[in-house]
């Protein structure tokens, strides 16, 4: 169990990595940046960011992404679904950065 905010983990991996969230601890350093991060699939996951490689494609029309997650973003743009909505008019997006982007209309109000 985390002593910080009482969480409790099935193995001691999961506990020590949750553990790095408040200490802020990053022991995995890319080799190539120096950038530091809490676990090493997130390090490996930023390596992407180094090479040309976009191992994550859309089988819709074939477009390359690094990373699974902006793939998944990428799939909205084939669909007329938008997962996005303003908590302020209703109004829907296929991207959360547009929702984002959106919301400063709002605040100039």
């Amino acid at each position: 169990m985390c002593y910080a905010c009482c969480k409790g983990f099935k193995n001691s991996g999961d506990l020590a990595r949750h553990k790095r969230t408040h200490t802020g601890q990053k022991p995995y350093k890319c080799d190539v940046c120096g950038k530091g991060f809490k676990s090493s699939s997130n390090l490996s996951m930023h390596k992407s960011v180094h090479t040309d490689q976009k191992p994550y494609k859309c089988d819709v029309c074939g477009k390359g992404f690094k990373t699974s997650s902006n793939l998944s973003g990428h799939k909205n743009v084939h669909t007329d679904q938008k997962p996005y909505q303003c908590d302020v008019c209703g109004k829907g997006f296929k991207r959360s950065s547009n929702l984002t982007g959106h919301k400063s209309v709002h605040s100039a109000e």
